[in-house]
């Protein structure tokens, strides 16, 4: 199933823990971050993953370029730029308060006498309005913030899947704090983008019961709040290192020893005892396998564009983002 996300503004990406979102929405970043383009990564929370995986310096409440962008196919022209952001929800009800209400020096005595932690600790679902309300901000930016980058996509390293919907509905959080006035009215508004085709969550699994299981119930929230549902993105995935004949003969145990036998001493290898466990390992691989394609199975049943990534050898860095950022844009993800 193919998809159009040339519309989407905001690329939210969110996944079981474990799954591989951190990394995705850093390889999602860098892919669209093609042919000029501006792309701004965010993450919410408080680990700094970002920086660690770019291996840059912990970033602060600011946006910091970090990486150039996939170079575009056929492009002979310069790549775009990766900006990076850390948003802390204590520095964003500062940024917040500069911005609606200009409370400069105001807001920052507000900060010496602990009313900022307050709000953001014991309000009931202030923190996630600021949290989202900064992303709001960079991907629908105004006049109110002279001189910022405009980008032409933002891609937000969100909470795992189970609070996703809870985290993106910014109404319902606020219903019992603000029923009218500035605070309402804005995320009624963030709500408006939230819930529009300039946005899309992207849902991160791998190929294992629990994980395809909660991206399932995941999707059936994001729909029952009225959020837009973007593509499955599988990662992970194991390489193919043996035909389907010899995986079916692996799992029925019918794969012939004394072949195996013949192919090691011809390799050099006569230890007998290494014919088993080949055999061993060819019949675990094999099931695990048939799990895998099972579970494949179920996330083409979601009905949602999917997309796959692999489990890379050398594990992550610089390079192996840039990697993954080609696999997506090949798929059409960006």
């Amino acid at each position: 199933m193919s998809f159009d996300w040339s519309k989407v503004r905001l690329h939210v990406v969110t996944g079981k823990g474990g799954t591989g979102k951190s990394t995705t929405a850093a390889a999602l970043a860098l892919a669209l971050a093609s042919h000029g383009k501006q792309v701004l990564l965010c993450e919410v929370e408080g680990r700094q993953g970002i920086a660690r995986m770019f291996d840059v310096d912990p970033l602060p409440f600011e946006e910091r370029r970090i990486a150039s962008g996939l170079h575009g196919e056929g492009s002979t022209g310069p790549s775009g730029s990766v900006y990076a952001l850390h948003i802390d929800p204590e520095a964003a009800l500062l940024e917040y308060l500069s911005l609606y209400y200009k409370l400069g020096r105001a807001g920052r005595a507000l900060e010496r006498f602990g009313v900022i932690e307050f709000a953001t600790t014991i309000a009931p679902g202030v923190r996630d309005v600021l949290l989202t309300g900064k992303v709001f901000e960079a991907v629908d930016r105004n006049s109110r913030n002279k001189g910022a980058i405009q980008y032409d996509a933002v891609v937000l390293d969100a909470p795992p899947t189970g609070r996703i919907s809870q985290f993106l509905n910014v109404s319902d959080e606020l219903a019992g704090l603000a029923k009218v006035g500035p605070i309402k009215s804005q995320s009624d508004t963030m709500m408006t983008l939230f819930r529009s085709p300039r946005t899309a969550v992207h849902l991160v699994t791998v190929l294992e019961e629990m994980p395809v299981q909660e991206t399932s119930d995941g999707i059936e929230g994001l729909r029952a709040a009225g959020l837009p549902v973007g593509g499955v993105i599988v990662n992970l995935v194991r390489p193919r290192d043996l035909p389907q004949p010899a995986l079916s003969d692996a799992l029925a145990g019918t794969l012939d020893p004394a072949r195996i036998g013949r192919d090691l001493q011809g390799a050099g290898m006569e230890d007998p005892s290494l014919v088993q466990v080949l055999l061993d390992e060819a019949r675990d691989h094999a099931k695990r396998r048939a799990l895998e394609d099972s579970q494949r199975a179920l996330v083409a049943a979601m009905g949602v564009p999917t997309y796959e990534l692999p489990r890379l050898s050398g594990g992550i860095d610089l390079g192996g983002l840039y990697e993954l950022a080609g696999l997506l844009r090949e798929q059409g993800l960006a």
